[in-house]
């Protein structure tokens, strides 16, 4: 069985239709909308409030000044109702514009910028929403958990740690965890174009330690340091920022195999 599986998306959806050719199903880690490529400086945010209070915003974020960065976000755009609903109505465009280009027997959890019950809402008969579900492919589990960890930015797709593990827990033995997030190990977390340690999950690391997965996927830090590694038998890989490469990682599911390859679009 052919297996592929993408994370970070944010909105491009060039690749998708291509991405879910010649295989027997696509898995979707989370982050579907871009609220902002700090390359570009474009997205939601900048359509929703204005590029120069979005850069004043974000400078402030990258010296650790959260609260003055929402401070100055509000001062400049104000903070009304008008001015959220613009923001989902925007995002909600870009979810009708990716699940229109998923194909059936597609599996998709949320990452940290989601908006989860907004994306739910656009499950359909072959395209299924999952968070804290095993999903069972060929002759393998897939067990697949949404969500980012809580971090100062309170992006709609974080939750405490605690709320996180209890979901990894309920999966139980799976071939293969699928998260938005990486385990919490510096090479895996720091991005290095940004220059940042981006938030891993601790509780990823015990759940592989105890349940021994042949496989953990996950996305999250777009130019991570390391993007493949080890946990004891257990191979970690990064599956690719989506947005910039267009490459799905690819899974063969089988009798004794045990192979992934990225594909080039």
């Amino acid at each position: 069985m052919r297996i592929k599986v993408i994370s970070d998306l944010h909105g491009a959806v060039d690749h998708l239709i291509e991405a879910g050719r010649d295989c027997d199903a696509l898995l979707v880690l989370g982050d579907l909308i871009n609220v902002l490529d700090y390359r570009t400086m474009d997205g939601i945010l900048v359509e929703a409030f204005g590029r120069e209070p979005v850069e004043e915003a974000v400078s402030l974020r990258a010296r650790g000044r959260f609260e003055e960065a929402r401070r100055s976000l509000r001062s400049r755009v104000g903070d009304g109702p008008e001015i959220r609903d613009r923001y989902v109505e925007l995002a909600r465009s870009e979810y009708e514009r990716v699940f229109d280009s998923l194909p059936d027997n597609t599996f998709v959890t949320y990452g940290n910028v989601d908006i989860p019950d907004l994306l739910a809402a656009f499950a359909r008969p072959g395209v299924h929403v999952v968070d804290g579900d095993v999903v069972e492919l060929g002759e393998e589990r897939f067990g697949i958990v949404g969500g980012g960890i809580r971090t100062p930015l309170n992006a709609p797709g974080e939750v405490d740690e605690e709320t996180y593990d209890a979901k990894l827990e309920a999966l139980g033995p799976v071939d293969v965890v699928c998260t938005h997030v990486p385990p919490r190990i510096p090479w895996f977390v720091y991005d290095i174009l940004g220059r940042r340690f981006e938030p891993g999950s601790t509780g990823l690391i015990a759940y592989i330690q105890r349940h021994r997965p042949r496989w953990s996927y996950f996305g999250h830090v777009h130019q991570p340091l390391v993007g493949r590694g080890k946990i004891g038998g257990t191979e970690l890989v990064n599956v690719g920022y989506f947005r910039a490469t267009g490459s799905p990682w690819v899974h063969e599911s089988g009798p004794g195999k045990a192979s992934a390859t990225i594909e080039n679009p």
